[in-house]
C-alpha cells in the first residue's frame, strides 16, 4: 500500500475548504424554497410540532430519544392501525431487494425495460406518501432528516428538490406514472435500539436504504439517486437542481487530471447504463480498473473523496463522518475511471469510483419524459450492502 499524502479532511472541510465544494454551495442556494405543502411539513418536522407526543407502538420498547429508531416509533404512532400494517414489513433479503429506479406504476405493470430497468423481484412495498396527514408528514420529515442528514444541497435537502422534479414531471408529460405520490416507505422489521431493522425509502430515481443492527448504521447502500430534468427547473415558485453537487464534484475530480492521468483513467469500452443498478447486487467487478489515486496529488486526491463525500453526505451527519472516514483510509487502494467526455454531459458518459469499500457510479442517459439527458448514479458498500445481508 502506497501511503497517503493527502492531509486528513473532516467532513465540513471537503464541504468547505475545497474550490470545487464553492458549487456544492452554489447547488445549495439553488432550493430556495419547496411546495407549500412540504414547506409546511418541514418546517413542523424542524420545530418537532407534531401533533401530540408520539410513543412506541405497542408491544415495543421506546428507543432513545432522538435516534432514528425513536424518530420511526414516533412516526409510526402517528398512523392508525391500517396504515401501520402497510408501513411496517418483515425484514428479508427479498423485501430489502424492492427498489428500483423505475417509476411505481411501470413495477406494478411489469416493465422492467428502459436505462437502468429493473428492480428485486416485484413493485416496492410499503405505505404510500400520499396517504400522509399534516401531521404524520411532519413526523416522516423528521426522520427523514435525521437519516439523511442536513448538508444544504445533499442529504434531506436534496430529497427535497427529488420530489419536486418528479412532481414536475407529472405536469409536464409524465403523467400519472409521476410524481411524489409514486414514493413508498417501509420499515422492514421493527425499529428498535435492539435488533436489525431497515428503513426503506424510495420511488422514481430514489433509493433509501438504512439498516440499523442494535441502534448503530449497520449500512447506508444500495443508495441509488437520479434526476429528470437534470440541470435547473423552477416549479411551484422554488428554484431547484437536485443532483448539481454531486455532477460538479464528478466533473472537477476528472477535470483536474493530467492529460497522461485522464488517458490512464479512461475505460475502453462505452457504457450506457450502471453496472451494479437495481437487481446487480453484489456482483462487483474483481478487477479494478482506471487510474489508481494513489499516484495523484493531494489535491487531485481530496476532489476524489470531495466526489465520494457527495453521497455519504446523504446520510445522517455522525454516520457520515466515519463512514467517510473509513473511506479516506482506503482512498489510495481505490480507482477513478470514466468513459465519455469529463464533462459528463454527454449520452453515455460514465465515472466510476472503485475502493477496497466504495463503489460510486454515474451514467449519464437520454430522456425519458423530457428532451435531453439526465443521470442515474449509485453508492453500494462491498462490506455493507443491506446491512451486509446476502442472503
Amino acid at each position: 500500500m502506497t501511503t497517503s499524502n493527502a492531509p486528513s479532511l473532516s467532513r465540513r472541510t471537503l464541504l468547505g475548504s475545497l474550490p470545487v465544494m464553492g458549487l456544492f454551495a452554489l447547488a445549495a442556494c439553488s432550493s430556495t424554497a419547496s411546495p407549500s405543502s412540504t414547506a409546511t411539513a418541514s418546517t413542523a418536522a424542524a420545530t418537532g410540532a407534531v401533533g401530540a407526543t408520539a410513543t412506541a407502538t405497542a408491544g415495543t420498547t421506546a428507543a432513545g430519544a432522538g435516534g432514528v429508531a425513536r424518530l420511526a416509533q414516533d412516526f409510526q404512532a402517528t398512523l392508525g392501525s391500517d396504515l401501520q400494517a402497510q408501513l411496517q414489513q418483515e425484514y428479508s433479503l427479498a423485501n430489502a431487494k424492492l427498489w428500483s429506479n423505475l417509476p411505481q406504476g411501470l413495477l406494478s405493470g411489469g416493465m422492467g425495460g428502459g436505462p437502468g430497468g429493473g428492480g428485486g423481484t416485484g413493485p416496492r412495498i410499503g405505505l404510500n406518501l400520499a396517504d400522509l396527514n399534516d401531521t404524520q408528514l411532519a413526523a416522516f420529515n423528521k426522520l427523514l432528516t435525521a437519516a439523511t442528514g442536513t448538508i444544504k444541497g445533499l442529504g434531506y435537502d436534496e430529497i427535497q428538490q427529488h420530489l419536486n422534479a418528479d412532481d414536475y414531471l407529472a405536469a409536464n408529460g409524465g403523467g400519472s406514472d409521476y410524481g411524489r405520490a409514486g414514493y413508498y416507505i417501509a420499515f422492514l422489521g421493527t425499529p428498535a435500539d435492539t435488533g436489525t431493522w431497515e428503513f426503506q425509502f424510495g420511488g422514481h430515481h430514489l433509493a433509501v436504504a438504512n439498516t440499523y443492527t442494535n441502534g448503530v448504521l449497520a449500512g447506508a447502500t444500495p443508495s441509488f439517486r437520479g434526476i429528470e430534468p437534470n440541470g435547473a427547473f423552477d416549479y411551484n415558485g422554488s428554484t431547484n437542481q437536485p443532483m448539481a453537487a454531486k455532477e460538479a464534484a464528478f466533473a472537477a475530480a476528472l477535470t483536474a487530471l493530467t492529460a497522461d492521468q485522464q488517458a490512464t483513467a479512461n475505460l475502453s469500452k462505452t457504457y450506457s447504463d450502471l453496472l451494479l443498478g437495481p437487481g446487480q447486487d453484489w456482483a462487483f467487478p474483481t478487477t479494478k480498473e482506471g487510474l489508481q489515486v494513489s499516484t495523484l496529488s493531494a489535491d487531485q486526491k481530496n476532489l476524489v473523496l470531495a466526489a465520494i463525500a457527495g453521497y455519504v453526505n446523504d446520510i445522517a451527519d455522525d454516520d457520515a463522518v466515519a463512514i467517510l472516514k473509513r473511506y479516506e483510509n482506503e482512498l489510495d487502494e481505490t480507482y477513478l475511471a470514466y468513459s465519455g467526455t469529463t464533462a459528463l454531459t454527454e449520452r453515455n458518459d460514465y465515472i466510476r469510483i472503485d475502493g477496497p469499500s466504495v463503489w460510486i457510479e454515474f451514467s449519464m442517459q437520454r430522456g425519458i419524459v423530457l428532451s435531453g439527458n439526465h443521470p442515474h448514479s449509485l453508492w453500494r458498500d462491498r462490506t455493507t450492502d443491506y446491512g451486509g445481508t446476502k442472503a
